[in-house]
């Protein structure tokens, strides 16, 4: 993790997700604890990242996803430098299916 956020309250925010048992709880949860407009920028983001890795431009990621050129740019720049979650996740769904 970065920088700041390996703290006792983010632990356990982590901890109470790793609980959740399917999409349907997750909905549930994620509904009480975001607003509308957090969920759908954490959801931009991942789709973002996800439409990155399958090699699309930033221009075909704009205007599929209505993502700022910052916010593909910083997207990127995780997925390039970061802590190679995205690619972690998308290695376990694609294992899924």
């Amino acid at each position: 993790m970065g920088k700041g956020i390996k703290t006792e309250a983010v632990s356990h925010l982590l901890e109470a997700i790793l609980t959740l048992e399917n999409v349907e709880e997750c909905f549930d949860f994620f509904e009480d604890l975001c607003t509308v407009n957090e969920l759908l920028s954490l959801a931009q983001r991942f789709e973002v990242a996800k439409m990155l890795r399958e090699h699309n431009t930033y221009l075909e990621v704009a205007e599929k996803t209505g993502a700022s050129t910052a916010t593909i740019s910083r997207v990127n720049r995780s997925l390039n430098y970061g802590n190679d979650g995205y690619d972690m996740v998308f290695e376990r769904i694609n294992k899924e299916k």
